[in-house]
């Protein structure tokens, strides 16, 4: 859906401004074609991104309200006389703080809530079991257990404490990013959920620290209520602590050093999830981020789901948050103190301001709605090593039906019984829940031109491209982004674009002006940082094509069991004889459907989480994957007479399949002749360069997990989870330096994810010896063989 930019009379901005202003200097002259500009469109219509998911929550997307008109852009950064109540050259020099002061601050004050806290039964039955006094002793132990969490139930919100810091993040963020950007479209949604009294809970993922700052400002910037943020940073100085807690940050408790130290308290746990229902029945907000990787964060859902099922909650309005940097301050600290804080600034005064940064709040919807409505099913999860194993290990030609289950998202801890679910489809629906709002906040996030530019130089220009056709290749994927309804987080002319992502790219890029040559040459810098930071950039870019990449890897799946096979298959090259084959390929091979989604299907399994919505199966998101490369012209559908034969090896013949007429998923195309649909592969010289780019997009994820398959033979002994995962990833970044290529499949994160894939798998086995988690490989993966057919079926996947 794309609206037209209108204003309203209140922001003029209805557009992005140019990046023109404020951007870095090259050292070279950058000598782009004039005749290449921005699609027109962009300037007139706009996608709108954040609106609730029609199907688990179809009322709370009926309640938005009918604004057919973009309401525009603010950038925060930007404050002038006009925004406060006074005028004058005196005011234009200090209206950062008269704006500041006059913006409606909602104050929060402790009252009587630790008293609350500590009598509710919840608390009663932790402090019982953790101090098991004798009968008729004082209850003055029990209390003092609680002295390491007072200060996390007291945290409150000071107007005038955050009005000073609001004005102190202005000043601070001036100095670190060019603009901060804010999408006003659905504003006016949470204003009136607001004014319904329902308490709003702010999820984004997390990304730095930033984050956890940017969010309450952007809130308190538009005259909504300052939510509680939950930011799990061990920070020592007790100042500190105590100027954060007055702002509402609910930081981790002093004698934690870990967000998952703290969770194994089970004292720590009811606590929160007391302060959690009296902050919730106090109406105020909160703001939590979750981890894409790890799911850290998710237990918080955990706790409010939890308060709606048990009645203590009525209902809250969830707000997926996408926010997108276009390049983000190195701030990911787990350890805060004054010094480490006062460095950091210090060195903000000195930074010139470097790129923007874009904040898009999605459209709000009921938790209690997509709990009951029962439309987000779990009842198809399945381990993951019974969707796939079969395949691997016994060379099956069909899978199970299934979805793939990550209940490791929200951990079961044992010393926690409040988290722990009375069934594993309770369990199982608070894990839809995170994953619906992972990937709920990932896909309102907006691409940014660095993601643009790193993209194409990591997927398609990976040996070096000119500027010329750089920017023909940004026009054209930008045409796509804005086709599938992605908003981007950037405007101006498209000289502009690219010679600002270049600037901001520079450290990680190699560009040399050469005599000989109208265009400079751009060639990613070959080195484990500078591949790492262009492929975080490029991560939005892949999950806005997820759908594209899958297809086009089960296509790539299926060409090489096609070329291992020799199965009709020709491929045609100009006057090239031998194994060389230079000039234009031509695949003259059909495809059969239920082979090619099947291919689909086994490759969604291998998925990291958050790339899929929980509520679509995975057949259904796989038969989407292949529809849209019918859509982007790279596959074409036709019919095959049965006498032809075809390379479909998914065939059961014999077999009849009954559907239920009141089937919801049923539709008349179920009724065709499954058999006689197929797929040949376009001709134009641009489909396999676009085919071969599709298919970059997961090659880093796929191919660190076959390097970390083929670490497991150094593995001798089982080892703890940390030295386990630290090993691993030693390893992947060896592998990389001796190919002295593919640096991006050596990240801790795709270290971690595929650790967690092999977990899931049954290759690798837990085992819990004094406390400590022990990762090592299972009896059925300690034969090189099997390992191998692994590393074979993932392989197959990859674009060589």
């Amino acid at each position: 859906m794309m609206v037209n930019e209108k204003g309203d009379g209140i922001n003029n901005n209805t557009s992005l401004p140019s990046i023109q202003q404020n951007r870095p200097a090259l050292s070279w002259e950058l000598k782009i074609k004039k005749r290449v500009t921005v699609p027109s469109c962009l300037g007139i219509f706009r996608p709108v991104m954040g609106q609730c998911c029609h199907q688990c929550t179809p009322n709370s997307l009926s309640k938005k309200l009918g604004q057919n008109s973009f309401l525009g852009f603010r950038n925060l950064l930007s404050i002038n006389e006009t925004q406060t109540r006074y005028r004058g050259w005196l005011v234009r020099r200090v209206c950062c703080v008269l704006y500041v002061s006059g913006c409606k601050v909602y104050g929060s004050p402790v009252s009587d809530r630790l008293e609350r806290v500590c009598q509710s039964n919840r608390v009663k039955e932790a402090l019982a079991a953790a101090h098991k006094a004798p009968e008729g002793e004082d209850s003055q132990g029990q209390h003092s257990l609680l002295s390491p969490l007072l200060s996390l139930i007291n945290t409150c919100i000071s107007p005038g404490l955050i009005r000073f810091m609001s004005w102190m993040m202005l000043k601070m963020f001036a100095s670190v990013f060019g603009s901060i950007q804010v999408n006003r479209n659905h504003l006016p949604a949470l204003h009136k959920a607001t004014q319904e009294g329902s308490p709003l809970v702010y999820v984004y993922l997390r990304q730095s620290a930033v984050d956890c700052a940017l969010i309450p400002l952007a809130l308190l910037c538009h005259s909504l209520r300052t939510p509680y943020t939950v930011c799990p940073l061990h920070v020592k100085s007790s100042f500190l602590r105590s100027v954060l807690e007055k702002v509402g940050v609910i930081l981790l408790p002093p004698n934690a050093a870990t967000e998952l130290e703290a969770e194994m308290d089970p004292l720590y746990s009811a606590v929160m999830t007391s302060l959690v229902r009296e902050l919730l029945h106090e109406g105020q907000a909160l703001s939590v981020g979750v981890s894409a990787t790890s799911g850290h964060g998710g237990q918080w859902l955990a706790r409010i789901r939890q308060l709606i099922k048990e009645g203590s909650v009525p209902d809250v309005s969830l707000v997926p948050v996408g926010i997108s940097y276009d390049c983000a301050a190195d701030t990911n600290v787990k350890e805060a103190g004054s010094q480490p804080v006062l460095q950091w600034l210090s060195l903000l005064l000195w930074k010139k301001p470097a790129g923007s940064v874009m904040i898009h709040l999605s459209q709000p919807f009921s938790l209690k709605e997509m709990c009951e409505s029962g439309r987000c099913r779990v009842d198809e999860w399945l381990p993951l090593q019974d969707l796939l194993l079969p395949v691997i290990i016994n060379n099956r030609s069909d899978s199970v039906f299934g979805k793939r289950r990550m209940s490791w998202l929200l951990p079961t801890l044992h010393s926690a019984p409040e988290l722990e679910e009375k069934s594993h489809s309770d369990r199982d629906l608070s894990v839809a829940i995170v994953l619906h709002l992972i990937f709920s906040a990932a896909s309102c996030t907006a691409v940014m031109s660095t993601s643009l530019v790193s993209s194409l130089l990591l997927y398609k220009h990976s040996k070096g491209v000119s500027t010329s056709v750089l920017c023909r290749d940004v026009a054209w994927l930008l045409e796509e982004l804005l086709f599938r309804n992605r908003d981007v987080g950037f405007g101006g002319t498209l000289p502009e674009i690219i010679h600002y992502s270049l600037a901001l790219l520079a450290p990680h890029l190699v560009i040399a002006a050469l005599p000989s040559r109208k265009d400079p040459l751009i060639v990613p810098r070959p080195s484990t940082a500078s591949v790492l930071h262009l492929s975080a950039l490029a991560q939005k870019v892949t999950h806005t094509f997820i759908l594209e990449a899958v297809g086009a890897c089960a296509v790539s799946a299926m060409l090489c069991e096609v070329v291992l096979s020799g199965i009709s298959s020709r491929v045609r090259s100009d006057g090239v004889e031998g194994e060389e084959v230079k000039g234009d390929m031509e695949f003259d091979v059909v495809l059969g459907q239920s082979e090619l989604t099947e291919k689909a299907l086994q490759l969604c399994h291998l998925l990291p989480p958050g790339i899929m919505p929980p509520c679509q199966s995975t057949q259904s998101f796989a038969l989407d994957a292949v529809d849209s490369l019918v859509r982007c012209g790279i596959l074409i559908m036709e019919e095959i007479p049965r006498d032809i034969h075809i390379c479909d090896f998914w065939k059961r013949e014999g077999t009849l399949t009954w559907t239920a007429t009141d089937d919801p998923y049923h539709s008349d195309s179920d009724c065709e002749d499954q058999d006689l649909r197929s797929y040949k592969i376009s001709q134009p010289k641009q489909c396999p360069e676009m085919l071969f780019f599709l298919c970059r997009m997961l090659a880093g994820h796929l191919r660190a997990l076959c390097w970390t398959t083929s670490a497991l033979d150094m593995m001798d002994s089982p080892l703890p989870e940390a030295e386990f995962l630290s090993r691993i990833h030693s390893d992947l970044c060896d592998t990389a330096n001796q190919k002295k290529r593919h640096y991006e499949s050596c990240s801790e994160e795709a270290a971690h994810t595929a650790v967690r894939t092999l977990i899931d798998l049954g290759v690798l086995l837990q085992t819990r010896q004094t406390g400590t988690v022990f990762l090592g490989v299972s009896p059925l993966f300690q034969l090189s063989e099997n390992r191998e057919k692994l590393q074979r079926f993932v392989s197959q996947y990859l674009y060589n």
